[in-house]
C-alpha cells in the first residue's frame, strides 16, 4: 500500500479524465508564451550586459548551444505529451510518473519560475522607462 503523497495516476486515466485540466491554448499561443518569457526575461535584461562585459563574440556560440539544449527539451516535452495526453504540462507528467508530492513541488516551482521571470521583466522595463523619461527631462525618484 502506498501513501497518498507517493501515489501516481495511471496513464490511461489521464486521457479519459473529464474533470482535469482542459487544453485551451493552441500551438501559436504556447509558442508566443515561451518566446515572450524567454525574450522578455533574458534578452532584454541581461544579454547585452553579459556580451559587453564578459563574453564578447562567444555570445553567438552560447546562443547556438542554448538553442540545441532548448530543442532537446522541446523533444522531451513532445514525447511526454504523446505518452501522457492530458493537460497540465510538467505537473501532469510528474504526477503520472513520480507521484503527487513531486508533482506538487514541480507545480509550485513553475509558479515561482514565472514569478521570477515577471519580476525580471518588470525591473528591466522600469529601467527602460526611466531612461526614456530621463531623456525627455522627466526624472522619477529611483525609490519608486
Amino acid at each position: 500500500m502506498t501513501t497518498p503523497l507517493w501515489r501516481t495516476k495511471p496513464v490511461s486515466s489521464a486521457a479519459d479524465s473529464q474533470t482535469g485540466l482542459k487544453r485551451v491554448l493552441g500551438p501559436w499561443q504556447l509558442v508566443a508564451l515561451g518566446v515572450g518569457v524567454t525574450i522578455g526575461a533574458g534578452l532584454f535584461s541581461l544579454t547585452g550586459v553579459a556580451a559587453g562585459q564578459s563574453a564578447g563574440p562567444a555570445v553567438t556560440l552560447s546562443f547556438v548551444i542554448a538553442a540545441v539544449a532548448c530543442g532537446f527539451a522541446g523533444l522531451c516535452y513532445g514525447e511526454l505529451a504523446s505518452m501522457i495526453p492530458s493537460g497540465g504540462s510538467a505537473y501532469s507528467y510528474a504526477y503520472a510518473s513520480m507521484g503527487e508530492l513531486i508533482a506538487w513541488i514541480i507545480g509550485w516551482d513553475l509558479v515561482l519560475e514565472y514569478t521570477v521571470g515577471a519580476a525580471a521583466v518588470a525591473s528591466s522595463w522600469s529601467g527602460y522607462l526611466a531612461s526614456l523619461l530621463g531623456g525627455w527631462g522627466i526624472h522619477i525618484d529611483p525609490r519608486l
